[in-house]
C-alpha cells in the first residue's frame, strides 16, 4: 500500500527542500558548509541533506538522513565521503 505522502510531513518538508534547490531560492533553507565543497541543509526537525553544488546550474543530493547527534554519524558521514569522491572522479573535479 502506498503511503500518502501529504500525511508525511517529512517527505513533504524534502520535497520543498528539492523545489527551493530548482527555484534557485536557497536563501530560503537553512544550509552550512560541511567538509569542503559539501554543504548541508537542515529540514524537518532532525532530518539532513548533503549536496553539492558544482556550478550555477548543477547541484548533486549526495545524502539525506536523520540527525539524531550534535555530529555528524560516521556511517552518513562515510557514505557522503564516497559519493563525493565518485562525484568528483565522474567530473574530473576535486569535491572532498
Amino acid at each position: 500500500m502506498l503511503t500518502d505522502i501529504s500525511r508525511n510531513p517529512e517527505i513533504v518538508d524534502g520535497l520543498y527542500v528539492l523545489e527551493r534547490f530548482e527555484k534557485d531560492e536557497l536563501e530560503k533553507l537553512s544550509i552550512k558548509p560541511w567538509q569542503s565543497k559539501v554543504w548541508e541543509v537542515y529540514f524537518y526537525k532532525h532530518n539532513r541533506m548533503f549536496y553539492v553544488a558544482i556550478d550555477n546550474t548543477d547541484v548533486y543530493i549526495l545524502h539525506a538522513c536523520r540527525k539524531q547527534k550534535n555530529k555528524t554519524e560516521k556511517t552518513d558521514a562515510d557514505i557522503v565521503i564516497k559519493r563525493a569522491k565518485e562525484l568528483g572522479d565522474e567530473l574530473s573535479k576535486k569535491i572532498v
